[in-house]
């Protein structure tokens, strides 16, 4: 459960928490890419809509071409941030502190790296920009590392994908491309409810291992998104965070990566609307009518647009402890993606 921080700064805020209990447009932002650059003199960030304009910028390099990926794949646009001298925490502080960002991606295959990032899109979670964070792992990484890889993050927005890929010679380049081809297609997703499953990334010569039926269940139990090779094209198998556990315990409600997509669509959507209506409002009796209209409209959107099954208990009240806040409490069912279909055929000769 994500707690609400106390702040003396007029607004809205939200917390949320998630149950595995089956009774009871943000997408389509900018990709974060921060990787090594060349050059001198280079911005702390820069916004591109082209490839062309990233090499302008800081020439061909992992920075330009992880930007390329993510372009290629459905990111509208990427904000890159070069990494000086390996710093990778002053990098992560930059891409905290654009705006409109969906997603984050990062050059380093360094479990600790990929930890920092994980707690930067925590810490902009709680100040009211949510993102995901892609991160990949070694080349030729095992299975086994892989899901090793996968506990040590273990957050439900992070996504690790593997494996990695190859160039045109065939020599394994690690995971990281992959990742910027996956950050822009989750970026460029326009309905969040809808899973990755299946989805076709581009830019990429080939991957550097085939998973079989077992590796892949391994995979994905173990939090890992698994990419696969058919007639020279490249696929997602199964968009999954690397949330797996909770307090030690195995839990399965984060698994799936649209989760915390509806979630980052309806509470930040709803905290929007809340905060573009009520800027200047009493907190009185008829405030809180018009409060929880105003929440059960933009609930009653999100079941048309199929992004949730349904919601209940939608209740507007002053806090107790402070009259100048008022409590709103919802729950809703994120509506889920269809992963499998099973035949049952009954034959009579």
């Amino acid at each position: 459960m994500s707690t609400i921080t106390a702040h003396e700064r007029p607004g809205v805020y939200a917390s949320y928490e998630a149950s595995a209990l089956t009774v009871g447009s943000r997408r389509g932002g900018g990709v974060a890419v921060v990787a090594a650059a060349t050059g001198n003199g280079l911005a702390e960030h820069y916004s591109w809509n082209s490839y062309s304009r990233a090499v302008a910028d800081v020439g061909e390099c992992a920075l330009s071409n992880l930007a390329q990926l993510a372009l290629r794949n459905g990111a509208g646009t990427v904000y890159g941030v070069p990494v000086a001298e390996g710093d990778y925490t002053a990098a992560f502080a930059v891409a905290a502190a654009l705006e409109g960002i969906a997603v984050v991606v990062c050059d380093s295959t360094q479990l600790t790296v990929q930890q920092g990032l994980r707690d930067m899109v925590e810490e902009c979670a709680q100040a009211r920009k949510e993102r995901i964070a892609v991160v990949a792992g070694a080349a030729n990484e095992s299975v086994a590392d892989l899901v090793e890889r996968a506990q040590e993050l273990n957050h439900e927005r992070v996504v690790l994908v593997a494996p990695g890929c190859v160039d045109a010679e065939g020599t394994a380049q690690g995971g990281t491309q992959c990742a910027a081809a996956l950050a822009g297609a989750i970026a460029g997703s326009t309905d969040p409810a809808l899973p990755l499953n299946g989805a076709q990334l581009y830019g990429m010569e080939g991957l550097e291992s085939a998973y079989d039926d077992s590796d892949i269940d391994t995979l994905v139990r173990g939090g890992v998104t698994p990419l696969e090779a058919l007639a020279g094209s490249c696929y997602v198998v199964r968009a999954v965070t690397t949330r797996t556990t909770t307090g030690g315990a195995a839990d399965a409600t984060w698994r799936e990566l649209t989760t915390i997509l509806v979630v980052d669509e309806v509470i930040p959507g709803i905290r929007d609307a809340l905060r573009a209506r009520f800027a200047r409002a009493k907190n009185t009796q008829q405030t809180w009518g018009a409060i929880r209209s105003q929440v059960v409209m933009e609930l009653e959107d999100r079941v048309s647009r199929e992004l949730i099954d349904g919601y209940e208990d939608v209740t507007a009240q002053p806090l107790p402890a402070d009259p100048t806040v008022c409590l709103v409490e919802f729950a809703f069912t994120v509506a889920h993606g269809l992963n499998q279909i099973w035949l049952s055929a009954h034959i009579t000769v």
